[in-house]
């Protein structure tokens, strides 16, 4: 049963981080794509590029998460190798 959590968890994790990351590169191309004539000076500052930013910040958030729940799950590896065998 140990086994499947812990694929389960690390999966989540992997999950996670490509989910972020997905979101992340869609806020930064939107974002580039916002900007870009606004700093040729053919539009005005677009203040929906606020929430472009947010985006990507949510993206970063996201994968973060990811990254640590792939982190802790490592650990919790690292720990059952060194622990002794518990019998059932």
């Amino acid at each position: 049963m140990r086994d499947k959590t812990q694929t389960n968890s690390a999966a989540a994790g992997d999950r996670l981080i490509r989910v972020g990351a997905v979101v992340f590169f869609v806020g930064a191309v939107a974002t580039l794509v916002t900007v870009a004539p606004f700093l040729l000076g053919t539009t005005p500052f677009p203040t929906y590029m606020f929430g472009l930013s947010m985006l990507m910040g949510v993206g970063f958030l996201v994968a973060g998460a990811g990254v640590l729940q792939s982190v802790a799950e490592g650990r919790r590896q690292a720990r059952a190798a060194v622990a002794p065998e518990q019998p059932e």
